[in-house]
This record gives C-alpha cells, sequence and structure tokens, in this order.
C-alpha cells in the first residue's frame, strides 16, 4: 500500500464516536486527515494532452544519469474497501499476458526516446500496483527482463522495491524477485486483528499473514515493510498496539502507518455518510501518537508521517519509497513519468468498469513514443512541489539548497503559507532548515493539501470522477 493514490477530500465513513475533538483541532479549525500527498500534482489535475508531445522531445534536455524506473501491474486478487489505486480484480485468461507484451513495447518505445544508451543510467527501480506479485512466477521472470533488457536497468545493482499481498507471496514468486535483486519488499497486512481486516473489506487469516511473513524472511530480501492502517471501525488503542507488536514479532526494517480514508467510489466509499467527524478524527490522530510513540520506543526512526525505520535496517537509497523527484520513467498504464516541464501518464480511474477499460485500451495500444494524459510543471508548480515533498519528510528542507536550486528563500516564495503554518505550531524555529514538528508532521496531511497552487486546486475540483 505504499504508494497509495491521494484524492480530492470527500466525506468518510464515521469511525468509533466515543472521543472529544481535541484541543488542538478545535484551535486551528483544520483537520489533520484532508488527503494523504505522496505526489504533487495529483492525477486528477492531469488532462489530456492535444499535441500529444513525442517522449524523444519531452526527454532531450533532460538528466539520464540517475533515473528511476518503476513498472505498474495493474492488478489484485482482492481489491481492499479503502483502495482507490489503479487496480483491477483479477485477470481473464490470456490478459496478464497480453499486458506483459503491452509493457514491452512501450519499454522499447521509451528506451528508444531516452537516446544513447552511454548516456542513460537508472539509479532505483520499483515494482507497484495493483499488486506485482499478482502475476506468476514465470511472469515475474519477464517483468524483470523486461525492466532490465528493454529498458538497460541493472536491477542486481540498484534499489529494487517490490509491493506484495500475504496470499501472493508464495515461495516460487520470492525466489524469482530475491534471485533478480530484489532489496526491499512490502507487504500489505493493514491488521493483524481478522475482525478489524474484514471492517476494512480486507478478509484474511492471521495464520496465513503469518506463513507469508515467514517466507518472506526465508527469501532473505534485505529489507521487509509492513503496512498497517489505524482508524479502522471497531478499533482500539490496544487493539492497535497488538498489531504493532505482533509485525515488531518479525523485526521488519520498516513499518508504514496509514490512516484510513474512504473515499469515492472505493467498497468504503460506498458506505459513507455526508459531514465530517471530528470524532475520527481525533481516533486516528490518538492512534497515530500511540504508534508513533511505541515504534520510537522499539528503535525505529521517524522518516516521514508514515514511515518509521528501524535503527540498525540497512540503507535503501530514497529515505521514502515514494515518486518525489523528477526523472522518473513509469511503464505501464497506471504508472506516470516526470520530466521538469511535464507530468505525463495515461488516463486516471477509480471505478472498475473504467479501470478495466483503460487496462483494455492500453493492452492495444501499439504507439508509446508520446504523452497523452499530463500536467505542465511551471516554475512556480516545480519549487511548490520540491517545498511540499521535502517538507512532509521528518528531516525538512534545507534553506540552503533550496536558494542554491531556485535563486530564493522559501519564506520569500511560500511565505504565508509558512507563516500559517508557523503560527499552528507546525514548524520548528531553525532559521537553516524548513520543517516540520512533531505536531506538524502530524498533521502532514493538512499541510500538504494548504500548499496546492489555485491551477491545481482548480483543476482537481473539475476533475468528473470515473
Amino acid at each position: 500500500m505504499t504508494t497509495v493514490e491521494p484524492t480530492v477530500p470527500e466525506p468518510t465513513v464515521p469511525g468509533p464516536t466515543t472521543v472529544e475533538p481535541v484541543a488542538s483541532e478545535q484551535a486551528t479549525g483544520v483537520s489533520p486527515y484532508q488527503h494523504y500527498v505522496y505526489a504533487y500534482p495529483h492525477k486528477t489535475a492531469y488532462r489530456p494532452l492535444p499535441e500529444r508531445p513525442p517522449l524523444r522531445e519531452l526527454w532531450a534536455a533532460e538528466p539520464k544519469d540517475a533515473l528511476s524506473l518503476y513498472l505498474h501491474i495493474p492488478f489484485c486478487e482482492v481489491r481492499c474497501g479503502f483502495c482507490n489505486l489503479f487496480t483491477r480484480i483479477g485477470a481473464p485468461d490470456g490478459l496478464t499476458g497480453a499486458y506483459l507484451d503491452a509493457l514491452e513495447r512501450q519499454a522499447t518505445a521509451v528506451r528508444e526516446a531516452l537516446g544513447e544508451t552511454d548516456r542513460v543510467r537508472f539509479a532505483t527501480a520499483a515494482f507497484g500496483g495493483g499488486t506485482p506479485t499478482f502475476l506468476t512466477a514465470g511472469e515475474l521472470e519477464r517483468l524483470c527482463d523486461i525492466a532490465e533488457h528493454r529498458m538497460g536497468a541493472d536491477l542486481r545493482g540498484v534499489p529494487l522495491s517490490v509491493e506484495a499481498s500475504p496470499a501472493t507471496a508464495t515461495a516460487d514468486r520470492l525466489a524469482v524477485l530475491a534471485e533478480r535483486g530484489a532489496t526491499r519488499l512490502s507487504l500489505g497486512v493493514q491488521s493483524f486483528v481478522e475482525t478489524e481486516a474484514r471492517a476494512a473489506v480486507r478478509p484474511q487469516r492471521r495464520a496465513a499473514v503469518e506463513s507469508a511473513l515467514g517466507r518472506i524472511r526465508d527469501a532473505r530480501i534485505p529489507v521487509l515493510n509492513i503496512d498497517l492502517i489505524y482508524g479502522i471501525d471497531g478499533q482500539t488503542e490496544q487493539s492497535w498496539l497488538h498489531s504493532l507488536d505482533a509485525a515488531l514479532a518479525w523485526r521488519p526494517e520498516e513499518l508504514y502507518l496509514y490512516p484510513l480514508y474512504v473515499r469515492p467510489l472505493t467498497g468504503l466509499g460506498r458506505r459513507a455518510t455526508a459531514g465530517p467527524d471530528p470524532a475520527w478524527d481525533e481516533q486516528r490522530l490518538t492512534l497515530y501518537r500511540t504508534g508513533r510513540d511505541h515504534l520510537l520506543a522499539h528503535g525505529y526512526t521517524q522518516r516521514s508521517m508514515r514511515m518509521f525505520r528501524r535503527a540498525d535496517a540497512p540503507p535503501q537509497g530514497a529515505d521514502d519509497h515514494a515518486c518525489q523527484t523528477d526523472g522518473m520513467i513509469g511503464l505501464g498504464c497506471g504508472a506516470r513519468s516526470y520530466t521538469a516541464g511535464l507530468h505525463y501518464s495515461f488516463d486516471y480511474a477509480v471505478g472498475m468498469h473504467e479501470i478495466r477499460g483503460i487496462i483494455d485500451d492500453y493492452v492495444s495500444t501499439t504507439d508509446f513514443a508520446h504523452a497523452q494524459v499530463g500536467h505542465p510543471m511551471a516554475h512556480d508548480e516545480s519549487r511548490r512541489r520540491h517545498l511540499l515533498q521535502s517538507l512532509l519528510q521528518a528531516g525538512g528542507l534545507s534553506v540552503d539548497d533550496y536558494r542554491a536550486r531556485f535563486g530564493s528563500t522559501p519564506a520569500e516564495d511560500f511565505g504565508p503559507e509558512l507563516a500559517a503554518f508557523a503560527d499552528r505550531g507546525w514548524l520548528t524555529d531553525d532559521p537553516t532548515l524548513v520543517r516540520l514538528t512533531p505536531e506538524g508532521l502530524a498533521h502532514s496531511d493538512a499541510v500538504g493539501p494548504d500548499l496546492f497552487s489555485p491551477a491545481v486546486r482548480t483543476a482537481m475540483a473539475a476533475y468528473e470522477r470515473k
């Protein structure tokens, strides 16, 4: 679940209603849970590109010596109730093979567009979805071949992160990933309490989860990440600590703690009731603090609101496995690519019927040499994105680094926004860093949306959900 997509804030399913709103929320008037920002701008701000610019032109002047490669597999064995990722349940006979055929055609076209071989190098790689391990072991071999032989990525020489579910983390699939160079395996568990898993429409047996974790450890992939969710209906501090301790028993190198969101067109979204729910906000905030403090006490360091790393874990490159920089090559119908001047992808949807149609269109595509849907990145948007995605990391943003990059300071470019954060107690007083306080980190999902530009807000609001 590490790459869950954010959406425009929407009414949510109420959680437990036994806790009163916190004073901090009453004082600021800001809900701590507006939406999850891991990439800016979100795809709901993307629009069709009438000129369909050639990829060769888009990448001609881009640095290519430290690119990131992301391969998207849009299939899952089940769709969780909270999930708004671009994915479909199952695949008719032949569809995964046809999808890999299209992925190979796209990789061939993109690699040609990048130009000379000696100028192109990939520094990181990731397989996401969906669930990449929905593919069979043989299909995972082919996926790795596409990354290596078509794109030229050295999977054994760079950090390679792969997402999986307990049911698909089988020994044969894990053996392929380990042999082909996977350095990180992210397992979406969400809860070790079976009643909570059912409440989140993620039905699974605790024994099956534990078996999957055992197979992952047996595969000796260096970094295990476990995703957990707080704010599930019926969840308590005690049951939350139970899930955390169950995860800690496996000594995962990383843990991601996600607040539950309920979005339109998802399984839980169909049950949503209108209106804000301050009690649910407070319940999630309480569970966040409980989880944060528990992990810090057990030798983990906090890298962002969601991400915690064991102090002795092997380094993995970027602190947060998110799409944060230019130079991103995304392959697959749900992937996005980033150049300095344009972010682009294919069409976006959450509803199952529309997703199936987009996948079918992708599988039949023969021309992958042009960008189809995207959002131009004006200079102001590039500054805003850099600030936003740096600020949401625990380390914050170096003022000197920002000045070297843009010729100005964050305060000069975003004074009113930063002043508002400071007034709420969300920024530290360090003049050399723009960094969130612990309370600011807790409110990351309010900080991020506050930094969206008016143009992006307008585009997101005008997006027609499908």
